[in-house]
């Protein structure tokens, strides 16, 4: 068996999506934070249900990992809030691990590279390497 994600995975994870999108954009709305974009890209949800992987989008990306650490320190809270949110449609709320999703970046990366003179497909020494923290 491979690792595709059950249709249960799935739907949770996209009912956990919408409701965290809506919960945080709603939070950035009411804290005045008009120039911040937040959007969850992606949420993956273990098989047995406890964790939720949560990958954010956010701009201006030279804020990201200030905003994404306050998401992050705020963990145990935003989990409350969903339980609270997600009651009837879920019994146990998985625990949030938040992440940025750096693969527009990445795509952009790509983009620029495509569009130089020299083609780093084949010269790979110009293609920045992706790097993974």
């Amino acid at each position: 068996m491979g690792t595709e994600e059950t249709p249960r995975q799935k739907k949770v994870a996209a009912a956990i999506q919408r409701e965290l999108a809506s919960m945080l954009q709603n939070a950035i709305r009411n804290q005045g934070m008009s120039n911040l974009v937040l959007s969850i890209t992606k949420v993956s949800v273990t098989v047995d249900l406890s964790l939720a992987k949560v990958y954010l989008s956010i701009f201006p990306q030279n804020k990201a990992s200030n905003y994404l650490k306050g998401v992050q320190d705020n963990a145990f809270h935003i989990r409350l809030d969903m339980a609270k949110r997600m009651k009837h449609q879920l019994r146990r709320m998985p625990d949030f691990s938040f992440f940025l999703d750096d693969s527009l970046d990445y795509e952009e990366e790509i983009d620029k590279a495509l569009n130089q003179p020299q083609n780093p497909i084949e010269d790979r020494e110009k293609l920045p390497k992706r790097q993974k923290k």
